[in-house]
């Protein structure tokens, strides 16, 4: 079955810039345009990155139509649904439909450990809930369940499944879920990996690193479609030392910190994540040359 990628390129993991324990809109709606400005052309709004699993069901839904809103259809929304309960993401999902975005990202259940048919069948049941597309979310190392070629497989014969967002930086996985084509399209999971599943015939990243370099990580994939493969894979590895400072803890905090100290906004991160240990924040000044 082929289906057509929901972006090309760079989608931008975005942060929920918090003030004073509330979302803080101001900053938001700045990065936002900051983004945009930038030539991004997809957000995930209210994903991992997003610190969605500290967000209320309230806040959660008034950052979607904010985002909406804002956004207005100067690129692909793309809301970050997915939950540890089938139920709720079910609701989650037909809110976001109701509301206007382009696709959701949905995350693999956490903690409850379901069993392969329990999460295929999740997957299944969430797809058949609204007339929305559905990006799958695999990230083991957060969600202690690691999706499977033969579910991914599976998944790619539904019609609402667009794509998948894989995170277990498996080099031999990413190969063999490129081989299902125009069936699963294929996103880096991390900025790291870019390259590799671009070069696999992937559709692009969603990442991190692009809330405060977007117009770099969009270079990388522009030359990398164009025919500059060595120029793309140069720029990559010209930022390595960067991508790696930003998981040197639980992201967001790095980003986090990093994106206050360069005055984006406020370094406020959520409970039970703290803002990084004063090594990780020297290591960070210190690779992005922020100074003292």
């Amino acid at each position: 079955m082929k289906k057509k990628a929901i972006f090309k390129g760079v989608a931008t993991a975005l942060v929920t810039p918090f003030y004073r324990g509330e979302i803080d809109y101001a900053a938001l709606s700045r990065l936002i345009e900051r983004q945009i400005s930038a030539g991004i052309p997809a957000l995930v709004i209210g994903g991992t990155t997003g610190e969605a699993a500290t967000l209320s069901e309230r806040e959660r839904l008034a950052l979607w139509s904010f985002a909406a809103e804002r956004v207005s259809g100067r690129a692909k929304l793309i809301f970050g649904t997915g939950t540890n309960d089938t139920k709720s993401t079910i609701n989650y999902t037909r809110h976001a439909a109701s509301i206007g975005c382009d696709a959701t990202l949905c995350v693999t259940p956490y903690y409850n450990k379901g069993t392969k048919r329990g999460i295929t069948e999740h997957y299944l049941r969430v797809a058949d809930s609204a007339d929305l597309p559905i990006i799958l979310y695999n990230v083991p190392s957060r969600t202690g369940v690691d999706l499977t070629l033969p579910q991914i497989a599976e998944l790619s014969t539904c019609e609402r499944i667009v794509g998948i967002k894989e995170a277990s930086d498996s080099a031999e996985k990413l190969a063999k879920i490129s081989a299902l084509g125009d069936a699963m399209p294929l996103y880096a999971g991390s900025d790291i990996s870019t390259y590799t599943v671009l070069a696999l015939g992937g559709a692009g990243v969603i990442s991190v690193i692009s809330n405060v370099i977007p117009g770099i990580m969009r270079e990388v994939c522009e030359r990398y479609f164009s025919g500059d493969t060595a120029g793309s894979l140069a720029r990559l590895l010209a930022e390595e030392k960067k991508i790696s400072s930003l998981f040197a803890e639980t992201n967001p905090a790095p980003i986090k910190y990093l994106m206050g100290r360069m005055g984006l906004c406020h370094q406020e991160i959520r409970s039970p994540l703290s803002l990084p240990e004063r090594a990780t924040r020297k290591m960070i000044a210190d690779v992005w040359r922020l100074g003292k």
